[in-house]
């Protein structure tokens, strides 16, 4: 029952948030096309078929199925009837000046910054939790590379590619922008520094590189398949393993390399469960398929702990740290032959609703600074001078200002319609691919989180995986 209560209260939560955006956003354009006196037909928040729809002043409102964006339907503005509809009896309503077009369009993503300096306002005053796993490094392969160069398990990885690191997640996001697979990586060991040149690889889990080196982090086992040799040992889900076959174990990489070295023979392996920890034997098999030595568990993604940093950063800061997000995600995927990202590693709507609910699920002051970020994202990309785009309306007002007279309304239409195929397209595009890491979403969604207090050093809060 409580498991029921967690999800229904993330999806309510989740729905709020996502359509309180968009609402401002439409909402946005629709209270300034009122104000410029501009003929407003339909508001609706979503694409697709009606849920419900109400009438009032002659303009009809909606929600409708896909939660992917909203329009406000204004005859006197450029329009789409790929996503819009046909517009009803255009010829009777006399154009919009060019400086109206413009200030509408504007509206949309002016209250998707204003909201989320709003939000950001609050998170200041709230706190915000920062992860604080330190990146330190785990099991080093002795056949790795890295371990040829001399990396060793319990060194601390301090800065990459130039860029200083505190945690894991700076590592990894670093990496993944970088605009090359080979980059420098300072390494820290009693006090002394060192740089390493080390190749980052793609991930078979993300599909995007990452260096070849694991946090110091002892695995947790999320479930064993009936009749493997885990399941018979009696390992259960939530079990931290410590160590196998007498040795202390620290990342999912050094249980394969253990196990693939005693496959036929019984090895002792010993899990903290409960506060208490318990000794098994367990035996490894060899899988054909996989061609290595297996024991049949799947390991939850390594626990993330945050300290709460209070007050939070100032509005500003946080504006302006994921402004320089969106700049290194946009120069990313410009030089995606030299970093590897690319359209299909973006996020549509059920991405981007899954990391909304992960963010929900683990703490409400997350779920607010994924709400700034997006937002200001919405606004961003909103900008972009493409037709169907708020920034492609200001551009052909612009040019219809500059030009004296309107554009032909049947370029417009081709041109509008166009567009809004390939970012009807686009979307399905990146959806698919949300899809196929549905289940690395739902693995994140189970994993162990803890939440603690700057001042006290505390735990405040857990959040143990269902």
């Amino acid at each position: 029952m409580e498991q029921i209560l967690t999800y229904a209260y993330v999806i309510i939560v989740v729905l709020l948030l996502f359509g309180a955006s968009i609402f401002l956003h439409e909402f946005g354009h629709y209270w300034v096309a009122r104000r410029r006196g501009l003929k407003v037909e339909a508001f609706a928040i979503g694409f697709g078929p009606k849920i419900f729809a109400w009438t009032r002043d002659g303009i009809e409102y909606s929600w409708r199925w896909i939660p992917a964006g909203g329009f406000v339907k204004l005859p006197q503005m450029v329009t789409s009837q790929t996503l819009e509809g046909n517009v009803a009896n255009p010829e009777q309503i006399p154009p919009a000046p060019p400086l109206s077009k413009i200030l509408v369009a504007a509206a949309g993503p002016l209250m998707n910054v204003i909201f989320a300096f709003a939000v950001a306002t609050i998170i200041y005053f709230a706190g915000l939790p920062v992860p604080v796993n330190p990146s330190i490094i785990g099991y080093v392969d002795p056949a790795s590379e890295e371990f040829t160069l001399g990396i060793r398990e319990g060194d601390r990885i301090v800065a990459v590619d130039g860029k200083p690191v505190k945690s894991w997640e700076n590592v990894q996001h670093i990496s993944v922008l970088a605009l090359t697979n080979i980059f420098p990586v300072v390494i820290e060991r009693a006090g002394v520094q060192k740089t390493y040149y080390l190749k980052a690889e793609a991930s078979p889990t993300i599909g995007l590189k990452v260096l070849n080196l694991d946090p110091r982090d002892h695995p947790i086992v999320n479930k064993t398949a009936a009749g493997t040799p885990a399941a018979t040992a009696g390992l259960k889900h939530n079990d931290k393993i410590v160590s196998f076959a007498g040795i202390p174990v620290f990342s999912q990489m050094q249980v394969s390399d253990l196990v693939r070295k005693r496959v036929g023979e019984s090895s002792e392996i010993v899990v903290e469960r409960a506060g208490r920890k318990e000794t098994f034997v367990i035996t490894p098999y060899f899988d054909p398929q996989f061609k290595r030595g297996r024991l049949g568990i799947e390991f939850m993604p390594s626990k993330t702990v945050y300290e709460v940093q209070k007050p939070g950063p100032t509005p500003w800061l946080q504006i302006e740290e994921v402004w320089t997000r969106t700049i290194e995600t946009f120069n990313a995927l410009f030089h995606s032959k030299q970093t590897g990202v690319g359209a299909k590693d973006l996020s549509g709507p059920v991405g981007i609703l899954s990391v909304l609910a992960l963010q929900v699920k683990t703490d409400y002051r997350l779920a607010l600074n994924f709400l700034v970020l997006l937002n200001i994202n919405l606004a961003i990309l909103n900008m972009l001078p493409i037709p169907v785009l708020d920034g492609g309306h200001i551009t052909m007002a612009i040019i219809e200002r500059i030009r004296r007279r309107p554009i032909s309304p049947r370029i417009v239409e081709y041109a509008t319609s166009a567009f809004a195929i390939l970012l009807i397209s686009f979307m399905l595009y990146v959806t698919f691919f949300d899809i196929k890491r549905f289940s690395l979403f739902r693995s994140m969604f189970k994993r162990e989180t803890q939440i603690e207090q700057s001042d006290k050093h505390s735990p405040s809060s857990t959040n143990a995986t269902p």
